[in-house]
């Protein structure tokens, strides 16, 4: 089958930020990734084999001028030295395990160096969703022209309804071709400024698009890569600092390797409740702003917004990211329930780029698993809490042993 991951940076912004955080604090470490598969797909016969040809394909993918003038120039936080560490860097299908079962059921495990494994994550799911559409006949099907419109209305809508707007999608994207269509409308009705209504007056858009997680879309059509860090580097820490003190340890190693720069913290890796109970004034104000993945939303943005008063902090001042499975509608509400009382922006990912008429979306993700700080150490469990009881991944003691260390 044709390669589907054809571009180095045909991946998201924050995989290349964590990789030079990984290559900063823990050069060593050692990880493994496991594939989860939400809504326990039955994937047909030779599926694995498919992917593993995807896999295959890899090694050829290689970092461009193009991409990395485009990275140095919108990526300025990472250092020069980082993009000849890229120049050089190959991936490595040995890394990566796949198989089937005897149900049909997907395994994948990836293993190795943190800072080479780290990548497999977001092209390994794009090739696993594009795949699935592709043998469930879902292409076939595809009007181009009614998609584009549905995404010129969502476009419309997000930005006269005062939206700050990115596009978060690259993982459960239908297509390479679909996600370029949705980077490109909502780009080019955000160029067009506004609108005009039934007697002809122009309105200015309150909402913009200033861009995508995707760094490749964001070097095609001009737009700014969009991300910092994941709860990857939260999980591993816990088994390095504790559970208690994992998120503040993580403010501050991310901001020393930022200086500063890079600051939206995704703070709900194990509940609001361990976040919360330690964010210091001085990380709080290091940082812009959180990003809110998981929970109920009015809920978090009351706790975010109560935290920052207690600490001294005008909320006005910080920035709130919402992320958490949303569609336009939903963006509009947690704007209005926002009301200004913080800088409001939203990622948006599945609605964007798999809200296909007659398609069912993936609900697929890769997760940390395992981690050990060098080659000479005992491996440990990685889990993921968050505030969303759905959310949970890893191994079922661990996670119960830490919901009973907080109390939850």
């Amino acid at each position: 089958m044709e390669q589907i991951v054809k571009h180095f940076t045909d991946n998201d912004a924050y995989t290349y930020s964590c990789m030079y955080y990984i290559l900063q604090k823990y050069p060593r470490a050692e990880v493994e990734y496991t594939f989860f598969d939400r809504n326990h797909t039955v994937y047909p016969e030779g599926f694995a084999a498919l992917l593993q040809e995807q896999v295959d394909y890899m090694p050829s993918v290689v970092i461009t001028d193009e991409e990395v003038d485009f990275m140095v120039n919108k990526m300025y936080f990472l250092p020069m030295w980082f993009f000849t560490y890229l120049r050089g860097f190959r991936f490595n299908p040995d890394e990566v395990n796949i198989s089937q079962d005897a149900e049909g059921h997907l395994n994948i495990l990836i293993r190795g160096k943190w800072y080479s494994t780290i990548i497999w994550e977001m092209v390994l799911l794009q090739c696993i969703s594009q795949l699935m559409h592709i043998i469930n006949g879902d292409m076939e099907h595809y009007d181009a022209a009614l998609e584009e419109a549905r995404t010129r209305a969502k476009a419309e809508r997000a930005l006269k309804n005062g939206l700050i707007i990115s596009d978060f999608g690259s993982r459960r994207r239908f297509s390479f071709d679909h996600q370029d269509m949705v980077v490109r409308v909502f780009k080019e009705v955000h160029e067009q400024g506004g609108w005009s209504d039934d007697n002809g007056e122009f309105h200015k858009w309150t909402g913009s698009f200033p861009g995508t997680s995707n760094v490749y879309f964001a070097m095609k059509h001009g737009l700014t890569p969009i991300g910092t860090m994941s709860h990857q580097l939260i999980e591993f820490e816990e088994n390095v600092s504790g559970l208690f003190e994992c998120n503040f340890n993580v403010m501050r190693k991310f901001s020393d390797v930022y200086d500063g720069d890079n600051g939206i913290f995704l703070y709900d890796c194990f509940g609001d409740k361990v976040f919360f109970n330690n964010l210091s004034k001085r990380m709080a104000m290091m940082y812009r702003g959180l990003r809110v993945d998981s929970g109920n939303e009015e809920e978090q943005l009351e706790k975010i917004i109560s935290k920052y008063e207690s600490l001294g902090i005008d909320p006005a001042t910080k920035q709130v990211v919402y992320s958490n499975g949303l569609n336009i509608d939903r963006a509009i509400e947690l704007h209005e329930f926002t009301a200004g009382r913080m800088q409001d922006s939203y990622g948006i990912g599945t609605h964007l780029t798999c809200d296909i008429t007659g398609v069912k979306a993936m609900n697929i993700v890769i997760k940390l698993t395992k981690m050990r700080i060098t080659e000479l150490r005992e491996w440990h469990d990685c889990v993921k809490l968050s505030c969303d009881k759905g959310k949970t991944l890893g191994n079922p003691d661990k996670c119960r042993y830490l919901l009973s260390q907080i109390g939850e």
